[in-house]
């Protein structure tokens, strides 16, 4: 007899979390239970699936062949859900979207509130991380990212441009030099990225603005956000995000404007998945007029 979906599953929640209690969290068990479900596994298949690794669970050769067929069966599964929740008209389950914290604090909430109102059977989560979020490993099921990936079976659609200027709060402004030319910033405290952590290139703003030091950092955009909205000092800021930051005004918008990209990318697959065309779609639109309407505000 061969193996049962439920136990794919699991196999496949290790293979992508490299632990025991990785996928235990994902698939909400115990990891005690996962790993008796990868032992039911072995025995079926009569080789181990995994090895034990500095890093964790490691697929084995046979753990690698089986790989590429559980995750042909997870795509007929999940396509034969969407082709049935689709005679509903509505969307419904669940879908994941990772993305930097910029657009995951400033932008994703209101798009994804509009998605869930017209959908109320869709349950939709952001993972906001200031790092780049691995589709291989499923943590989620698309991603809106500041630049294209070059590797992977995967589709990249552009969303939108968007635009960054230096930023500070009119409290800050009003007990500091003022602020006319590049120059001038040289007196000030500089707000942006631990340059160590930045995981994109298109996040290191600062070369691009000809500023060369930080005195307040963090890999966080909020945490650089809410420095400048208490008025610690000047930053790089998302245009989008203003709105939300009530006494912050943009500076030497003449001198210094950013022009950055989102990018909504997928497993290549999943593009036969009706259900995540359309969210996609209802997301990107939502994206594009979003950005055109906060920044219309600033």
């Amino acid at each position: 007899m061969g193996a049962q979906w439920d136990d794919l599953k699991v196999f496949l929640a290790v293979a992508r979390n490299e632990s025991l209690s990785g996928a235990g969290r994902v698939l909400k068990v115990d990891p005690a239970t996962v790993g008796r479900r990868v032992a039911r596994l072995e025995a079926v298949y009569g080789a181990p699936l995994f090895g034990k690794s500095p890093g964790g669970y490691a697929l084995s050769d046979a753990g690698q062949r089986l790989m590429s067929h559980a995750e042909k069966v997870e795509q007929a599964m999940e396509e034969a859900a969407d082709e049935m929740a689709g005679q509903s008209g509505g969307m419904s389950g669940q879908i994941r979207i990772g993305a930097p914290d910029g657009s995951a604090n400033f932008l994703l909430p209101q798009v994804c509130a509009k998605i869930a109102a017209a959908n109320p059977d869709l349950e939709i989560q952001i993972l906001a991380l200031p790092r780049v979020v691995n589709l291989t490993r499923r943590e989620a099921d698309m991603v809106v990212a500041v630049s294209p990936p070059n590797a992977g079976r995967l589709s990249v659609q552009k969303v939108c441009d968007y635009k960054l200027h230096l930023a500070a709060s009119k409290k800050y402004l009003r007990r500091h030099p003022p602020i006319t030319r590049i120059e001038d910033l040289k007196d000030h405290q500089i707000i942006g990225y631990i340059q160590d952590m930045i995981f994109d290139k298109e996040l290191d703003y600062m070369s691009e603005a000809g500023l060369s030091r930080v005195d307040l950092a963090s890999n966080s955009v909020s945490v650089q956000i809410n420095w400048v909205r208490q008025g610690a000092g000047v930053g790089v800021v998302h245009d989008f995000s203003l709105p939300w930051t009530r006494g912050v005004q943009k500076l030497l918008t003449d001198q210094v404007s950013l022009t950055r990209s989102f990018y909504l990318v997928r497993h290549a697959d999943d593009r036969r998945l009706e259900r995540q065309n359309r969210f996609a779609e209802a997301l990107v639109e939502g994206m594009r007029v979003e950005v055109t309407r906060l920044e219309a505000l600033t």
